[in-house]
């Protein structure tokens, strides 16, 4: 391949892609859905095959990209104008935890166990599922999160409040297992366990979704409801 010919042919395909996210907008990075995602990974695999394919020439290498960047723009030209297919397209979020309760089956049909949600929790900055009213899992993959209101954030001076010390909280039983390993650390044995379920009315640890030790909160218990 000539040098000459290859930078022409850089040269086109970067102004391409420049107005191409120009048009489709800022979206398609900042808020990248699963169709957007796919849909810029077959761009640039669009350009970056054109460019070192001998036979494809500065016509093919415009034409395929207008087309691809052409139904791109339609897409989010009708997502803004109708609501149905925004929501075909872009998808709905989904509430993993109403009023302080993880709901089992949201987390089926978005293919999550109770490790990922956690996850997603920790990684914004929130280390409990007992302080969480409301978690929505977003259409991008991230989570909202609406805290309750007793955990949601103050300013400590503003009250006059002494520091106090902070807990990691503790799983101790996950999907009807228990963590004997967890348990052991925080020095606790199966008959505290027991005597604590108890007085939520548990007697097995298979009926136990998740339970949650926070020193000086004491054990949240989420029970299993088929």
């Amino acid at each position: 391949m000539k040098i000459m010919d290859l930078t022409i042919e850089l040269i086109i395909g970067f102004f391409l892609l420049f107005v191409i996210v120009k048009f489709v907008g800022k979206k398609i990075i900042n808020q990248i859905t699963p169709f957007t995602f796919i849909a810029a990974i077959v761009l640039g695999e669009l350009l970056g095959n054109a460019l070192y394919d001998h036979k494809t020439g500065v016509f093919y290498i415009v034409y395929s990209m207008t087309i691809w960047g052409g139904l791109l723009f339609s897409v989010e030209y009708l997502s803004q104008k109708f609501l149905a297919f925004r929501g075909v397209v872009e998808g709905k979020p989904s509430a993993l935890i109403k009023n302080g309760i993880v709901d089992r089956e949201s987390l089926r049909k978005n293919r999550m166990n109770i490790n990922q949600l956690q996850s997603l929790l920790r990684q914004s900055e929130t280390f409990s599922i007992r302080e969480v009213a409301y978690c929505y899992l977003e259409a991008n993959g991230s989570i909202s999160i609406l805290k309750k209101s007793k955990y949601q954030k103050t300013a400590q001076e503003d009250f006059n409040m002494t520091s106090k010390a902070v807990y990691v909280p503790v799983t101790l039983i996950r999907d009807g297992e228990v963590l004997w390993d967890e348990m052991i650390d925080l020095g606790f044995n199966e008959s505290w366990l027991k005597s604590q379920l108890n007085t939520q009315n548990i007697t097995d640890y298979k009926d136990v979704f998740i339970a949650e030790w926070l020193q000086g909160d004491g054990l949240f218990v989420q029970p299993i409801k088929d």
